[in-house]
C-alpha cells in the first residue's frame, strides 16, 4: 500500500458504541443490547434523513433526539436519559486500540480519525481514553455541516494533507461508510467485528480485518 495517512472511523471502529448502555444493563434489563442496537440503528437513520433533507443538526443532538425515541420504544425510566448521555461521551475503547495505534504512530504514520462526531464530542472520547498524543487530527463532519456518507465529508482529510485519495488507508465497522470511502478513492479496510456480510453498494474491501491488530499485517 502507498499510505501516506491511516484515518479512522471512530463509532464502532475504535469504540465501542453499546459500552454506555452495557454499562446500565442491570437498569435496562435483559433488553439492553436489542435497546443498544436500536439507538445506534436510529442515530444512523437519522443522520442520513438529515442529510437528504438538508436539515442539518450535529451529532451530539442526533444522538439525544435518537436517544429519546430509543427510551420510549422500550419503554425506559427518562430518568436515565442523563447517565446514558454521560457515558456515550465516555465509551469505551475496543482492547487492541490502543497497543495497534502506539504501534502505528512508532512507524511513523499519520493517524487520524474522521468522524460525524463534533469536534467537542471526539476530544471527550480520546483525553477520556488516554490517546491524546496519538492522533495527529481528529476531523469532523461539522466542517462540512454534513454526515457520511457524503463524499464533502471523505474530502476533509486529501485537503488538509494534501495527498490524493488512494494515499489514504481508511478503516471503518460500518460497511456504508467502508463503501462511502471506497467510492471515493480511499484504500478502505473493512473491521469486521461481529463476522456480518457486507453491504452491495459498489465497492469491495481488497481488506477485511476482524479486529485492528490484523492491521499491521497490511500496512
Amino acid at each position: 500500500m502507498n499510505t501516506k495517512a491511516l484515518v479512522f472511523d471512530a463509532y464502532g471502529t475504535l469504540f465501542d458504541v453499546n459500552s454506555a448502555a452495557n454499562k446500565c444493563k442491570e437498569k435496562i434489563g435483559k433488553e439492553w443490547e436489542n435497546f443498544a442496537n436500536f439507538w445506534r440503528t436510529t442515530q444512523l437513520e437519522y443522520t442520513w434523513l438529515r442529510s437528504l433533507m438538508k436539515r442539518h443538526r450535529d451529532f451530539w443532538k442526533i444522538t439525544e433526539d435518537s436517544l429519546d425515541k430509543s427510551m420510549e420504544v422500550f419503554g425506559l425510566d427518562k430518568n436515565m436519559k442523563n447517565e446514558l448521555l454521560n457515558l456515550y461521551k465516555v465509551l469505551s475503547l475496543y482492547p487492541e486500540v490502543k497497543n495497534v495505534l502506539k504501534s502505528l504512530k512508532d512507524q511513523k504514520f499519520k493517524l487520524a480519525i474522521l468522524s460525524n462526531g463534533t469536534p467537542a464530542l471526539l476530544n471527550e472520547l480520546v483525553s477520556s481514553n488516554n490517546l491524546n498524543n496519538l492522533f495527529d487530527d481528529l476531523f469532523s463532519v461539522e466542517e462540512v455541516k454534513v454526515f457520511k456518507p457524503d463524499s464533502k465529508v471523505y474530502e476533509i482529510p486529501t485537503k488538509k494533507y494534501n495527498i490524493k485519495a488512494n494515499q489514504i488507508t481508511f478503516l471503518s465497522a460500518n460497511t456504508w461508510d467502508v463503501s462511502g470511502g471506497g467510492n471515493f478513492g480511499y484504500n478502505s479496510v473493512w473491521v469486521n467485528r461481529n463476522k456480518s456480510k457486507f453491504d452491495l453498494l459498489d465497492y469491495q474491501p481488497k481488506n477485511e480485518v476482524s479486529n485492528l491488530t490484523q492491521l499491521l499485517d497490511i500496512v
